[in-house]
Formats: C-alpha cells, structure tokens, sequence
C-alpha cells in the first residue's frame, strides 16, 4: 500500500528519523558494504530454513548486532510504500589455524606474510524477515580480506535495502550466517500506525478531522480531480494541526479530493478522494452540471467532475411531451466535460434539443437554442430516408411516432400530408441536417391551423374560472370567520368535580368566540354513535375546518396514555359509556408518533392539579400550556392567525380565568386546603 511522506511524518511526530527519512528510487533490492568488504546479493528470495548449529574450522564472520531503519520506496514521486532497511554488524570469530609439523611449519613460514594478503574469509548471511502474514528470506555473501581478519574485531557491516511492510504491522527480523555457527539474532519493532483525515457525517454536514501534531505545520487543499483534464483548486490553508475542517453536504461531488502536505523543503503530497463512492456526492454533480450553447452550432458540458454520460440530438414539440430522438444522433460515447462539441447541423432550430443520459436515465435537457431563437415552433419535422437506387421516403416526426405523409392514419401530419409535400417542394420548409442516407425539414404549421383566437378565448376562460374561485375561497373565509375557529376539547373524565371545571372552560371559550365541541354536551350522540364514531367525526370536521383539538391533561389522562404506550391494546379496552378520551388514543398517540400533530393538537392541564413533568414526553412535540397562568398563549394558540389586539386579548384571559376560578377550588379544596392548591400553581408554571 503506497505510504505518502505526509502521513508517515504524522506518525513519527517531529522524530529526526522522520526529517532525514531516506527516499528509494526503484522496486529492486540492493546490498552494500563498509569500505574494504566486498559483498552480494543472490537473485530472488530463498527457502528459510535455518538448519541445525555446527561446528566449522575458524576463523569465521559472525553477526554480533542488528539495526534497523525506515526508509521510503518510491516507484513514483508520490507513489511511496513504506520499507525496513537492516544493518548487520559482523565480527571475526577465532583465527587461522597454525601448521603443526615442521615441514608444514616452514611451508607456513613462507606463507606467513602472503597468505594473509592473498586470502580472504567468506562468509553467507541469512536475513529472515517476518510480518504477520507474510515472510520473506534473503541471502547476502560477504567477503573480507585477511588483512582484516584479526579475531574478536569487528569487520564492518552489510546494509540491506529493504523489506517493505505494512502500516502498523509488528515485524521480527533475525540474521545468522551459513553455516550456521551459533544462533541467530533477533529484532522485533512495531511500524507506526498512521492517523488517516477522518471523514464523518454530522448531519447535512461533513467534518474532516486531521489528528496533526499540535504546532506542526502543514498545507491542506481542496481540488477537484478531473481524469479528462488538470485538477482544478477550490480551496486552499496553511494550518497548525490537530485541526477540524467543516464541509456542506451541497458541496461534495465525486471528484472532490483533499491534498495535504507538511510545509517543509521538498516534502511530498499526499491526496485522498473519500467521496467518490457517495449518493449525495453524485447527486450534487448532476445540480452542478449544466449545457452551455456555443456559437453557431456548438455545446459544452460544464461539470466539476468527469461524467459517464451519453448525449442525443432530440426534437421538442411545442404541445409538450417526451423529447424525440433523431437521426443524426450525437456520438454514443461518454461525454467529455468542459470540451466543445459540434452539432452535425445545417441550420439551427428552436425545438431542437439535447439530452444528457447516465445509466439510461435522462438527467438533463436543454433547448439551446431558446435564447437566441426564440419558444418553441409549432413546426412539423419531416424526416427523409434514402435507401438504394435512389429510393425515398418521408414521414412526419409526431408524438406516436413517425407517419408516412399520404398514409390513412388519424392524425394531424396524415391529413395535411400533401400540403407538407407541396411545401417541402417549393422550399418553404427549413433542411435541418442532410448527408447521403437522409435529412430533416422543419416545416411551419401556423397558416393550416389559426391558434390566435383560440388561444384569446382560453386566457378569458381561465381568468373567469380564477375569479370565480377566489371569490368562492374568500366568501368560505369571510363565513368562517364569523362563526370562529372551531376546538374539539379532549379530557378525561376523573371526577364529577372535574367535569364541572371542564364544562366551565368549554362555557368559557365559547364566548371568545370559538365553536367548542366536547363529549360532555353530545351524551346523547354518543349512547347512538359510541364514543370511537363520535370522536373520529368530529376530529374530521375540526381539522377540516382548520380548527384545532385541544388535549386536556389530568391525572387520569397521564394515566390512560401510560397505559396505551405500555400496551397499545390495553387501550381497546372499555372505560365508560361516554369516554371519548379513551377511545380517541387509538388515534391521536399515532398522530404524535408519526409526526403529524404540530399545527393539529394543543395540550393543557390545569398546574393546580397536574405538574408539567407528568405529562408524557411524546405530546410535548405540541404547545402545552399551565392553566389558568398561561392563558393568554392559550387563547391566541386556539384562535390561531388573526388573533386580536394583545390588550384585547389579555381582556379575554381574564374572563375565562374568572369563569374558571369556581369550579378550579372545587377541584382543588379535596387535594388540600386553597393555600396548598395555590402553592402548587407557581411551581408547575416554572416547569413551562
């Protein structure tokens, strides 16, 4: 996997091996020696198989230490993979053996200053390289001349370039010499794991995270990568990491890639492009792409990115519909953005069009010609088709397809078929496209059909039907407004105490004026309907209306609606002849779950007998008001647009919370004295 210096720079933090970090150019492996050694590298990889220790006559090379480094394999400038380089130190072990008789003596004698000179000690290193899952052996010889041979010193060292690994992985290296005259020395070291720019979604926002060093300095650019031509710059910062980079999700494409670089002499950049693969990328090329006319017969597509697209010629008829393919079609090859292209036209037209397709889905159609020519024609395109020996034909482009002038069939081109020959051949038609297997007319239509007046009567009937319907809308409002907004008012029906405070509010409201409908008035209604039929008319006309339903908490409400959401079908369940809160849950808790509820529901509850954290977290998605504290929101969330003058308004409250304040003690006086039912008011106003 290719290694940008950036990112290993980032691993190693301000470590000197990272500033002098060495570039290799090349994929081959190299060895080479301290000054005096001469060494080699056998060609390929070799089996690792260590063998047993033996004993060998000496003296021998043996490797007393091991060192590693990381160094950068370039194949390319940027295109870098990151590799472990090995230094082997070898020393001499024992020392030439001496002649043991006097005979070999004398022979050693005179050999005794020669052979050092002419001899050398050979020896063949084994590197063993090992990264969870793969292994790799190689095998250097090393030659050192006798004059270098003194036991117990150390000779010099061979460097190995290099064992490429992975980011993060934990490699073990081990070096012995063949044959094998003791064990051999082992290194292990963890490879650092590079921070790569975290991409993240946060909603309709993208935020690239860069885990930089604090202080370290570094140059980041927004490009777009075009494969059909140089990148084009966006946007471009030096910054100080560790940084946070903030994107709109409208301005993500697929080509949008991010290049970073530490500010350093020669330092090498590094690119990613983590949107290629993303929807919302892909759907935001196509908004941003648009076809620009050229001048005279010319078009381009403009795009941030390259596009896998197929453009086609097409005829727009002026009654509307699917745009028509034509013969000559455009080339059906991929689309170069940002590149002129040729119309195979003689002439220009305002009905002809171009259309772009991607994965044969039309993504976008321009008449370009709309600008300079003019609207669309009510023009018939007569399309030619010569064949062998000169043989003709013509037929009329139409929107059930092309039909042969002269033929029977039932449509416009059909009928008029021998005036379009006639015009064809006195030249009033308008030759489009011509080569040797075709061309196309374009042929006026306005002297066969007169549209002038017929288009005059259209725009009277069309602004009469207007009026007629603006006055019918605004004599609905005027009616509506005076018969007032209409509440379907929800309760749960405690106590007898309690159903004389909610007969006192519906009273009350009913002289604002607002047109209250609650089950305590329709007894009757609801022994004939149930209290499920009477709840869903009634919900219907309010809505219908505009109106408002109104939920009105209480203890026993908090209870039922626990009760639904514990187990919705324990809320089928019975509770009373004329309990149209019970029987409407089936059918407002929904509302709320699906979100359909803001603008249709208002909830209160009256804050001497119910604190404001009683009421379920699902209804607060809807205003819910303190009564009587925060009547005045109450009545203008009720009376809705065109509520009156605040001063009017608070008038208002202050008659509703008089009728109210009978029956409220009476509903209070049995939870505690009036001073305890006043104490507990304040305390549920401030939960709102």
């Amino acid at each position: 996997m290719p290694v940008p210096w950036f990112l290993l720079s980032l691993a190693l933090g301000r470590s000197p091996v990272v500033l002098s970090l060495e570039r290799l150019a090349g994929p081959q492996d190299t060895v080479r020696c301290s000054p005096g050694l001469s060494c080699h590298l056998w060609d390929g990889d070799v089996l690792c198989l260590p063998g047993s220790i033996v004993s060998a006559p000496e003296p021998v090379l043996v490797p007393t230490h091991l060192q590693t480094e990381l160094v950068l394999r370039c194949h390319q400038e940027t295109d870098c993979e990151l590799c472990v380089r090995v230094v082997i130190h070898l020393t001499v072990h024992g020392h030439w053996e001496k002649p043991e008789d006097e005979e070999q003596f004398e022979r050693a004698a005179d050999l005794e200053f020669e052979e050092p000179r002419n001899a050398s000690l050979q020896a063949q290193v084994m590197l063993s390289f090992q990264a969870y899952p793969t292994a790799r052996c190689v095998l250097l010889e090393v030659q050192v001349p006798a004059a270098l041979v003194q036991p117990g010193q150390s000779v010099g060292s061979v460097v190995f370039d290099c064992f490429e690994a992975a980011l993060g992985a934990e490699v073990r290296i081990w070096s012995y010499t063949q044959p094998r005259y003791q064990k051999e020395l082992n290194f292990t070291q963890q490879l650092p794991a590079l921070p790569w720019p975290n991409v993240s979604a946060d909603g309709d926002d993208v935020r690239l995270v860069l885990e930089v060093s604090e202080e370290r300095h570094f140059g980041l650019s927004l490009y777009w990568n075009q494969v059909q031509g140089p990148m084009k710059p966006w946007w471009h910062r030096n910054l100080t990491g560790p940084q946070t980079i903030t994107l709109n999700h409208t301005d993500l494409v697929p080509c949008l890639c991010i290049q970073v670089w530490p500010l350093e002499l020669d330092s090498v950049r590094t690119s990613i492009c983590p949107f290629r693969k993303d929807p919302r990328a892909h759907r935001n090329l196509w908004r941003a792409t648009r076809l620009q006319l050229l001048h005279p017969l010319g078009w381009q597509l403009e795009a941030p990115c390259s596009l896998t697209a197929e453009a086609t010629l097409c005829w727009q008829a002026l009654g509307g519909g699917p745009c028509q393919s034509l013969v000559p079609p455009l080339p059906r090859e991929n689309v170069t953005v940002n590149k002129a292209h040729d119309f195979p036209l003689l002439k220009g037209h305002p009905n002809l069009c171009v259309q772009v397709s991607s994965w044969e889905k039309v993504q976008l159609q321009e008449c370009l010609w709309s600008d300079s020519l003019g609207p669309l024609k009510d023009d018939m395109l007569l399309m030619e088709t010569r064949g062998p020996q000169d043989n003709r034909s013509l037929c009329a482009l139409e929107p059930s397809g092309c039909t042969p002038l002269l033929s029977r069939a039932s449509t416009r081109a059909a009928r008029l078929g021998e005036q379009l020959l006639q015009d064809l051949q006195s030249g009033q038609c308008l030759q489009l496209w011509n080569d040797d297997l075709g061309a196309l007319w374009a042929c006026p239509m306005d002297k066969y059909i007169h549209r002038r007046w017929a288009l005059v009567w259209m725009a009277c009937l069309l602004f009469a039907a207007v009026l007629f319907l603006l006055l019918l809308l605004k004599k609905d409002h005027v009616k509506a407004a005076s018969r007032g907004r209409a509440a379907l008012l929800l309760y749960s029906a405690d106590d007898a105490d309690f159903e004389l405070l909610v007969g006192a509010l519906a009273s009350a409201l009913c002289q604002l004026p607002l047109r209250v409908a609650v089950d305590l008035w329709s007894r009757r209604e609801l022994s004939a309907q149930g209290p499920l039929a009477w709840f869903h008319a009634q919900r219907r006309q309010t809505l219908q209306e505009g109106g408002v339903v109104v939920l009105l908490f209480s203890p026993g409400a908090v209870a039922l609606c626990h009760e639904w959401l514990q187990d919705g079908a324990s809320a089928t369940r019975a509770h009373g002849p004329h309990d149209a809160f019970a029987a409407s849950l089936n059918c407002v808790l929904p509302d709320f779950m699906q979100g359909r509820a803001p603008g249709r529901y208002v909830g209160a509850y009256f804050d001497s007998l119910l604190r404001r954290d009683a009421v379920p977290s699902l209804f607060l998605a809807v205003p819910v008001l303190a009564l009587p504290s925060q009547l005045p929101d109450f009545l203008r969330a009720l009376q809705g647009p065109g509520v009156p003058h605040p001063g009017r308004l608070a008038d208002r409250a202050e008659q509703v919370s008089q009728a109210l304040q009978p029956a409220l003690d009476c509903c209070v006086r049995p939870l505690g004295t009036p001073e305890t039912g006043r104490e507990m008011g304040p305390e549920a106003g401030d939960g709102t």
